[in-house]
This record gives structure tokens, C-alpha cells and sequence, in this order.
């Protein structure tokens, strides 16, 4: 019989799936391939990130700097009583204590959602630790899942599940171009300079993400059948924006978004099923 709590975080975790299907189909999607140990604890994850990054990108009328830091101190006060009244959290921590992801991450994760509030522009040095921070770190969440806890093989994947995130992040930068410039006054890409963007600078960028990708899948390689699905699809999907991406003229990145279309998402779902096949 399921007592008091855990109907409570069964509905939690129902908040999190709802919050991740609602922000991203190409995640949902991705999601739907793993296990349900996998999905459950990824949906959970999902739905933490997602709430911050809300905070950050979106909630233009609210105090931001305030809101990020009661998320901080309410994940904090959720680690240690076990529960948060909040679902999403609570639906994180129960992830979080069942796989021991080091708060490292999730502070690290934090960190760089709070350099979003005070500065608009990155150099090398903020670069490398805003992407550490933010895809590295959740990918990194991700993989203590992938591993079963096993310390040994997250120590051997860890490399590559960080050259994922980073690639994945980079794709993001250069899809948001136009978006983050325009609508937030903010570069990620050091030094650039959005009135002299052109393609070969467009060309240096992508050349950095292509080397993120190829390490990126040897690790996708040595996940289990189980976790290498979902991950997969992840990866097709990116690739098939990245491809996309490239083929456009610099000054179309900045008056656009890139998107991949639903039917297309459909299309790399079932082709990403027939080449795991062969994997």
C-alpha cells in the first residue's frame, strides 16, 4: 500500500515529466527512450534545470536575484529534511539522494545561472566555466544515473558526457544568437563582436563543437542499451540542428532561430531506432 509520501513523490515526479514535455519535445522525446528508472530520475532533473533557467531567461517582472536564491536555499533545506513542499525540488532531491550527485554539480550548476544576471558578455575564462557549469554539469548529473553508481564507470565516462554538455551548449549559443543579443543584451562566445559576425568566425565555432561531438559519442558507445537510446537520440537530434546551422549564412543566424520541425524530430527518432540497431 502507498502511504502519505509516497503518493506525494509520485505526484511530484508527475510535475516534472508535465514541465519537461511542455518546455521540450526534443527532450521528451529523448526521455521516452531510457528505461522508466532512467526516465523517472531524468524527468526530475529536467524539471530542476528548467525551473532555474525559467528564472533566469523569463521572469522579467520578478525580483530574479531573490528567486534564484530561495531556489538555492529551498534545494539546500530539501536535501537535508528529506522533502520539499515545492514538487519539482522535491522530485530533484529524491533523484539526487538516491544516486548521490555531489552538490558540486548542482552548485555549480546554480553558479552559472547566476553569472546570467550580472553579466552579459563571457571571455575565455568565464566561457569555460559558465559551459562547465551549466550543460557539463547537468550531464554530468545525468551520468551518475547512466552508471548505477558505480564510481568506476563514471569516472570513465566523464570526459566524454562533459564534451557532450559542451557541445550541446554550444549548439544552443549559436541557435540563441539572435535571441540572447536582441532580446537579452547578452554574447556567450568571448570576444565576439555581433556587428563583424561572419562566417569565418561562424566556421571556428563549429569546428570547436564538431571535436565536442566526436568525443561526445565514444562515450555515447560505452553506455549501456538501456541509457544509449535515449542519449542517442539526443546526439541525432543536435547533429540534425548543428547540420542545419551550418548550412546557413552567418548573418541568417542573426535574424532567425534555427529550428528542427516536429515531423523532422519524428524522422530522427525512427532513424536513430534503425542505426542503434547496428550499434
Amino acid at each position: 500500500m502507498i502511504n502519505k509520501k509516497e503518493l506525494f513523490d509520485i505526484a511530484s515526479l508527475e510535475c516534472s515529466k508535465t514541465t519537461t514535455k511542455l518546455y521540450s519535445t526534443s527532450f521528451s522525446l529523448a526521455i521516452r527512450l531510457l528505461k522508466k528508472e532512467y526516465r523517472d530520475a531524468i524527468y526530475a532533473i529536467y524539471g530542476f534545470v528548467r525551473l532555474a533557467d525559467e528564472i533566469v531567461d523569463s521572469f522579467h517582472d520578478y525580483n530574479k536575484v531573490k528567486l534564484l536564491n530561495e531556489l538555492r536555499y529551498a534545494t539546500i533545506d530539501s536535501l537535508e529534511k528529506k522533502i520539499s513542499l515545492n514538487p519539482i525540488i522535491n522530485s530533484f532531491q529524491n533523484t539526487v539522494r538516491k544516486y548521490n550527485i555531489e552538490w558540486m554539480l548542482i552548485e555549480s550548476f546554480l553558479e552559472s545561472m547566476e553569472y546570467d544576471l550580472n553579466n552579459k558578455n563571457c571571455d575565455d575564462n568565464s566561457y569555460k566555466k559558465y559551459i562547465k557549469g551549466s550543460a557539463e554539469a547537468v550531464g554530468l548529473m545525468c551520468l551518475h544515473i547512466f552508471s548505477h553508481n558505480s564510481k568506476g564507470q563514471y569516472r570513465e565516462l566523464k570526459t566524454y558526457a562533459e564534451a557532450l554538455g559542451s557541445a550541446f551548449q554550444k549548439i544552443n549559443f549559436l541557435r540563441d544568437l539572435n535571441d540572447d543579443y536582441n532580446g537579452l543584451n547578452r554574447i556567450y562566445f568571448p570576444n565576439l563582436d555581433i556587428s563583424k559576425f561572419n562566417n569565418s568566425q561562424k566556421k571556428i565555432i563549429e569546428k570547436d563543437i564538431s571535436k565536442d561531438f566526436e568525443k561526445g559519442l565514444i562515450g555515447i558507445n560505452k553506455l549501456d542499451k538501456d541509457a544509449r537510446k535515449g542519449v542517442f537520440l539526443a546526439y541525432q537530434y543536435y547533429i540534425s540542428l548543428f547540420n542545419k546551422i551550418r548550412k546557413e549564412d552567418a548573418s541568417n543566424i542573426l535574424k532567425t532561430r534555427i529550428r528542427v520541425s516536429n515531423f523532422r524530430k519524428m524522422l530522427i527518432l525512427i532513424k536513430s531506432e534503425i542505426k542503434l540497431l547496428f550499434i
